[in-house]
């Protein structure tokens, strides 16, 4: 059976194709504030280059314990001697060629070493954790700044709907001036002042349009995307978000955060780091024990048996003949270095001085910082109100002016004005509500409670 394809049905054909490679080429990623976190956590870089140091600070952490293992070497050496030279097997001087081959192997431990290889070891350890406690803070902070641009994205996209509602108004309105105009019930002025008032809309849709997609373009970097893809910002139900929390006392919230918070735990441990970097430096004062052992041997081809000199001396049994051992203890008692371990004591303990008032400043930054937050919730909160009994009133305004516009008790000027105060107090109001939401977030932030939407 043969098919036929008929110029419309190809025509249809390649229609469908188009249209089902548009949708395709189209379609934009949805991203919620969970996926955002999570992406922007999986990619960034500067994680990435924490979680390096981290490694790095483990491997030396291991080598720290790995240095109280014994210390294990072999030295062979095989080469030709020329001219006069003493034969290392007969201690004879001899004026010929040999062929010499010298072996060794030396092993050493350290018993004591003034507890250096001991605190090196916690010293180590700690130095782990503050790597760890610098990724937790890069990560806790990298998380506050997406929650932040996420909802500034969202305000910008309420900004650009409410700029598009701005442009549908001002079109009625220059429509119907312009048919006033042209039946002569409105001046040239009615209608210029109508047609500025479409041209702010459209240039207060341009503004917030623009501001949309630089705000896209930086949630994009947080998350290592690329600049050029297109994504769809999931925005969540405002409504749920009318009873933000926002009487908090900023004493509690201090308590808990030097409890939790990464910045304060980094400090601190860094402080502990330096405090075992005092006893590290201080076991350079006391004698160092190792204990040693060596066992060597040795090959000429002009070595001879002194019990039979015509039979062949071979490798092996000289290596045999002439296998040395030794074990022993070595013992370093330090008297004077130039006072270079009393110079590395007190830098020691400087720094430790230095670590604790490093945390201090961060405790006290935490404090300030919280406090602040806690002001501005509250003041975010009196705003919002504020704004809300603003735009009621502006729009209640606006309405009776619009009816009396609409008979002509009005004129374009007093209707136009009334219509920008209704759009600034719009916009003002949708910025008050999402600076509301992401106050009362910081302070979760703070407390160490999930931050969600």
């Amino acid at each position: 059976m043969k098919l036929k394809f008929t110029k419309t049905k190809v025509t249809i054909a390649c229609l469908i194709l188009l249209s089902a490679i548009n949708i395709t080429a189209n379609a934009q990623e949805v991203i919620t504030l969970q996926k955002a976190v999570d992406r922007a956590l999986e990619r960034n870089l500067t994680i990435k280059q924490a979680q390096y140091s981290e490694a790095l600070s483990t491997e030396d952490y291991n080598q720290s314990k790995n240095n109280r293992l014994p210390a294990i070497s072999a030295n062979p050496q095989a080469g030709f001697n020329f001219g006069r030279n003493i034969d290392p097997t007969t201690n004879q001087f001899i004026n010929q060629r040999t062929f010499t081959v010298n072996a060794g192997i030396n092993a050493q431990v350290t018993i004591f070493q003034g507890g250096q290889l001991r605190n090196q070891i916690i010293q180590n350890r700690i130095l782990v954790d503050v790597d760890k406690s610098s990724t937790a803070k890069i990560k806790n902070d990298l998380v506050l700044s997406v929650v932040t641009q996420y909802l500034t994205v969202l305000t910008n996209q309420d900004l650009v709907t409410a700029a598009q509602q701005q442009i549908d108004i001002s079109k009625i309105a220059l429509d119907r001036a312009q048919k006033n105009f042209d039946v002569g019930n409105q001046t040239l002025a009615d209608l210029s002042q109508a047609k500025a008032q479409q041209s702010t809309a459209d240039l207060n849709l341009t503004t917030a349009q623009n501001q949309l997609d630089l705000s896209l373009l930086v949630l994009k970097q947080y998350m290592e995307m690329n600049p050029l893809e297109k994504i769809t910002v999931e925005k969540p139900d405002i409504s749920k978000f009318s009873n933000v929390r926002t009487d908090f006392d900023g004493a509690s919230v201090i308590t808990t955060a030097l409890e939790i918070n990464p910045d304060i735990k980094l400090a601190e441990t860094r402080q502990l780091a330096a405090q075992q970097g005092i006893k590290v430096a201080m076991g350079a004062y006391y004698p160092s024990l190792v204990l040693f052992g060596s066992g060597n041997s040795r090959y000429s081809d002009a070595s001879v048996r002194f019990s039979n000199p015509t039979a062949p001396y071979t490798f092996f049994d000289q290596f045999k003949d002439n296998f040395n051992q030794s074990v022993g203890l070595s013992l370093q008692i330090p008297i004077f270095n130039r006072f270079t371990t009393r110079t590395s004591v007190r830098k020691a303990r400087i720094q430790f001085e230095n670590a604790q008032v490093s945390t201090q400043i961060s405790k006290n930054n935490l404090s300030k910082v919280i406090i602040q937050a806690v002001l501005d919730v509250q003041a975010a909160n009196k705003k919002l109100a504020s704004n809300e009994q603003t735009y009621q009133a502006n729009k209640e305004a606006f309405n009776v002016i619009q009816q009396r516009y609409n008979v002509g008790l009005v004129n374009a000027l007093d209707y136009n004005t009334s219509l920008t105060n209704l759009n600034k107090s719009q916009f003002d109001l949708i910025q008050a509500r999402y600076e509301l939401i992401f106050r009362s977030k910081v302070i979760d932030y703070y407390l160490g409670n999930p931050i969600t939407l």
